[in-house]
């Protein structure tokens, strides 16, 4: 997943303000007790996701891949007083763990989890978001946007993660691989799309900053 070699990223980890006391433990759980931790967005990640949150002050902010709660807290972090957040997540194995996060956080108030097929639960959200953060299954990455997309207003932006995929959008598309097929029919569909501009970012596993004209 990662293109930048170790030693490079535990300087970078290195020269980045240090996690909070609730990440680091978070961190740490995941790692220890979760199945597929390299999932996390992580010590770097967070950051940058918490400062885009910061940058923007969104008013409404919605994920679509909770796993254990890291990247919902980061994203959590730049929200305005009276402000939401509501992530969306299939595994119903990993809520408790979650929500327990965010009290620990102290954004129990804050962030709304739901549970199920976000499919199904996009379009009964209502419009209005600041900001959209992506990181779920990988096919349905073109159907994410499009779902989301009138419901960002307009400047807003959706950031979208792993849109490099381990350096499989570079390589030959082996027969069936649904989930490098959808990241590149993804990326395809943002680059032609008028109605946004955006950056690839040759960061962690590849992120895809778009904001909406």
């Amino acid at each position: 997943m990662d293109f930048i070699p170790e030693n490079i990223n535990d300087y970078c980890e290195q020269h980045t303000k240090e996690e909070s006391e609730v990440l680091k433990t978070l961190n740490r759980h995941t790692n220890v007790n979760v199945l597929r931790p390299r999932m996390l967005s992580g010590h770097l990640q967070g950051k940058l996701l918490s400062m885009l949150s910061g940058m923007i002050k969104p008013k409404r902010v919605l994920e679509i891949g909770t796993y254990t709660g890291y990247s919902a807290i980061c994203l959590a972090k730049g929200i305005v007083e009276g402000g939401e957040l509501i992530t969306v997540d299939c595994n119903e194995e990993l809520e408790d763990l979650a929500n327990e996060y965010f009290q620990k956080a102290g954004y129990g108030l804050t962030i709304k989890m739901i549970t199920g097929d976000a499919t199904q639960i996009i379009p009964s959200l209502a419009d209005g978001f600041d900001l959209v953060f992506i990181d779920a299954d990988k096919e349905s990455y073109v159907n994410y946007y499009h779902q989301v997309f009138d419901k960002v207003n307009s400047g807003g932006y959706i950031v979208v993660d792993n849109v490099l995929w381990s350096g499989k959008v570079v390589q030959e598309l082996k027969t069936g691989d649904k989930e490098t097929q959808g990241i590149l029919d993804f990326n395809a569909l943002v680059q032609n799309d008028e109605r946004v501009e955006n950056i690839l970012l040759p960061f962690r596993d590849g992120l895809m900053i778009l904001q909406k004209k």
